[in-house]
Order: structure tokens, then C-alpha cells, then sequence
């Protein structure tokens, strides 16, 4: 049975799948199109029971769609909106304290600074420049 979620659920399922940084990658690689479970572990650098997870998640909370050609499956953003959402937050500029204590008892992993240039501007590297990690 389908659901239409409330705007408080929306978000909630959203800050969900951005509170992985996998996932986070992973939203931001299908921002730039539809692709196959191998590809994404590719350009991730994960495993396929891994990636596999993460996918699950994303469907669960209504962010992505597996549309099956044949014996595979193509992923990407359930709805073309996301897209322009995922842009508008990397345009989003934060002040953030760096004596800031992430929940899990250290500082801010540097993974998770905004890449140079990042947002919906084009980049020399290409659309997924700033995806993977380092």
C-alpha cells in the first residue's frame, strides 16, 4: 500500500537518508542520472551487499525507484523535484563552528566539508566531482 507522507514525514525520511554519508553520496551520483547497482558501487567504492543496504534504505524512504530491465535493475530519484532539492541544500552556505562535537564523539569528520565548488554549478572534474570520498 502507497502512503502519502506528511511535509514533517518528508523531512524526517530525508534527513534520514542524508545522515549516512554513503547514502549521501549515493543521492548525489543518481542526482546526476539513473544508473545500475555495479556502476554505483564503482564510483562509491563499496561492496554490492553495502551498496545493497543503502539502496533498500532509499527506497524505503520513498527517495529513490528501481525500474527492472531485465534481469537487472536501474536506479534513480523517485521524483525529478529531488534533483532540484539536493541542488538548492549544496547551495545552501552554513557558518559552522569547528569546535563543533559530531554526535558520534569526535569533530566533524573532514569527509563531510564541503568539497570547493561544490553545489549546482558546473566543475572542470564533471557532474559527480566531490563524490567520492577521500
Amino acid at each position: 500500500m502507497v502512503k502519502v507522507a506528511s511535509p514533517a514525514e518528508v523531512l524526517a525520511r530525508f534527513g534520514h537518508a542524508l545522515s549516512d554519508p554513503t547514502r549521501a553520496r549515493l543521492l548525489l551520483v543518481l542526482r546526476a542520472g539513473a544508473a545500475y547497482p555495479s556502476e554505483l558501487a564503482e564510483i562509491l567504492g563499496v561492496g554490492r551487499t553495502n551498496l545493497s543496504n543503502h539502496l533498500a534504505c532509499l527506497r524505503g524512504c520513498g527517495l529513490v525507484v528501481a525500474t527492472p530491465e531485465g534481469r537487472r535493475q536501474r536506479y534513480e530519484l523517485a521524483d525529478d523535484k529531488l534533483r532540484h532539492a539536493l541542488g538548492d541544500l549544496l547551495d545552501v552556505v552554513l557558518a559552522v563552528d569547528t569546535e563543533h562535537v559530531h554526535p558520534e564523539g569526535g569533530a566533524v569528520p573532514a569527509a563531510m566539508e564541503p568539497a570547493a565548488g561544490a553545489g549546482t554549478g558546473a566543475s572542470a572534474a564533471g557532474p559527480l566531482a566531490g563524490v567520492s570520498e577521500s
